[in-house]
């Protein structure tokens, strides 16, 4: 059967409500969601994928006495699928070269930060420390460098006198659940692409930056359950 839509797998570790936001734009948008994959058999995610009938599967890195080894399966479990895209939403571990380079161009990660700054984790403390007025989430394509590859898109939000890491991490993850989608269906629709030199989009290069998402009648206060 020909595909209609762009078939997607999500990869995830933990809760899943940058999985849930996915599942929820793809009943209206052009890509499904065709597998969930979890290193973590407690991921709450996994549950999301079953309510949503979506396979389910765990490669729990464990069980594997190598990256190399983790990864190898982790490539023979997503081709099932045969997948256009691999999005990372909360998967917590570090894909090596022969992952990223057997999907090179087709892996999309979501980072709580404005990137390039603050890689890595404790993002939001970090802002914090930092005395930043701005902070937010960037969305990029994946390369071997850690929270490194070609920034497609970000969006910001300010940072409060008042803010405490939760409340920062509470506002930018609502903006997640926005920002992820849109970019995957950017994907999906063939107006996005990763090159040797960076992202394109509409053929046209993107800033180091990306491009800045401003959501028309969004409200912050969206919250996933």
């Amino acid at each position: 059967m020909e595909k209609t839509h762009c078939h997607i797998v999500v990869l995830i570790s933990g809760n899943g409500t940058n999985l849930q936001a996915l599942i929820n734009a793809s009943t209206t948008s052009n890509f499904r969601v065709v597998a969930v994959v979890s290193n973590n058999h407690e991921a709450f995610g996994l549950q999301r994928a079953t309510v949503a009938d979506i396979p389910a599967l765990v490669v729990d890195h464990d069980n594997y006495s190598s990256r190399q080894d983790f990864d190898r399966k982790l490539i023979e479990v997503i081709d099932a699928f045969d997948p256009e895209l691999i999005v990372l939403a909360g998967f917590m571990r570090i894909l090596g070269p022969e992952f990223v380079q057997h999907y090179q161009g087709r892996i999309l990660n979501i980072h709580p930060s404005l990137l390039p700054a603050y890689t890595g984790v404790n993002t939001h403390q970090r802002a914090l420390d930092a005395g930043d007025k701005e902070h937010g989430v960037s969305v990029h394509f994946v390369t071997d460098e850690l929270d490194g590859g070609p920034v497609v898109a970000q969006e910001k939000i300010a940072v409060l006198t008042t803010d405490t890491a939760a409340q920062l991490a509470t506002r930018v993850a609502a903006k997640e659940h926005i920002i992820y989608p849109k970019v995957v269906s950017w994907f999906a629709a063939g107006r996005l692409h990763m090159d040797a030199d960076g992202a394109y989009m509409d053929h046209d290069k993107l800033p180091a930056g990306g491009v800045e998402i401003h959501p028309a009648a969004v409200q912050d206060s969206i919250r996933l359950p």
